[in-house]
């Protein structure tokens, strides 16, 4: 695998920013601007990673494209197609994006999240979306989430198939997918079905860890990998055994010193 993290080392220019990741192990990046940055500062940037022998693993377009505001639909919509040109101009593995929530939080929780309306709509947007860009080196994917579509490696399988475009691609976050106590004690044979069914449709993954609270009613909360209930060994065997130079990103952790700590025990597990 290529490992990376979600944040950036504090830096000074886009070389040390390279060097920094390079000299922590690492072989994977976040690309740390959006597509209104200047063009000089993508291009160097671009370039130290590949210097340094850096896969840009992704360029996030972290937004809703499915705001039940209309103004404000169209504005995530703009900021996902240029970021997926962003991602294609890098040469990123993939612009990742989750398919959006039918409600005021961008990442929320609704029931009209798993309409057939808004299954349609994320078909269609996608669809449109790759047809915009037609994007060669790059692929759009969505993250698998609790709470919307895709939540679950056979709701991935059948979007492949309904958004049917090759610039589609499968970004895997396997602690996304607990959304119930079966499937948080049942991680290890999501994780082998997940990449079984999948496959070399996968281009690059989210790792953390996860627990499972002792409350009602049922809560699963990500936390640092290492001290959740997550089979991470099999995690990695699976998306090596898919491409050994498979992007791995850790992230939502809350300092560099806990990236740093959480590289170490991700590393020790390939040992």
């Amino acid at each position: 695998m290529r490992l990376g993290i979600s944040a950036a080392f504090p830096h000074s220019s886009p070389e040390e920013w390279a060097a920094l990741h390079s000299e922590a192990g690492l072989g994977a990046v976040v690309f740390p601007l959006n597509w209104k940055a200047e063009v000089s500062a993508v291009d160097r940037y671009a370039e130290a990673a590949r210097a340094e022998g850096l896969v840009i693993s992704e360029v996030g377009a972290w937004c809703n494209p499915m705001d039940p505001d209309p103004a404000k639909r169209k504005e995530n919509r703009l900021n996902c197609l240029r970021q997926l040109e962003l991602a294609e101009y890098v040469g990123a593995v993939c612009c990742v994006n989750i398919s959006g929530a039918v409600g005021g939080v961008w990442d929320g929780c609704y029931a009209e999240n798993y309409a057939r309306e808004t299954r349609e709509e994320i078909v269609s947007y996608v669809r449109d979306l790759l047809d915009a860009v037609k994007p060669r080196r790059t692929k759009y994917a969505l993250e698998p989430m609790p709470n919307m579509l895709p939540d679950s490696p056979e709701e991935y399988k059948s979007l492949i198939g309904e958004i049917d475009r090759p610039g589609f691609g499968i970004h895997v976050d396997i602690v996304n997918m607990l959304n119930s106590p079966r499937r948080f004690f049942g991680n290890r044979e999501l994780i082998r079905e997940t990449f079984a069914l999948l496959g070399d449709r996968i281009c690059s993954c989210h790792l953390k860890d996860a627990v499972i609270e002792q409350r009602l009613t049922v809560s699963v909360r990500e936390t640092e990998p290492g001290t959740g209930g997550v089979d991470l060994a099999a995690y990695i065997r699976e998306a090596e055994r898919v491409d050994p130079d498979m992007p791995v990103i850790i992230e939502h952790l809350g300092d560099i010193e806990q990236y740093r700590r959480a590289i170490a025990y991700v590393k020790s597990l390939g040992r």
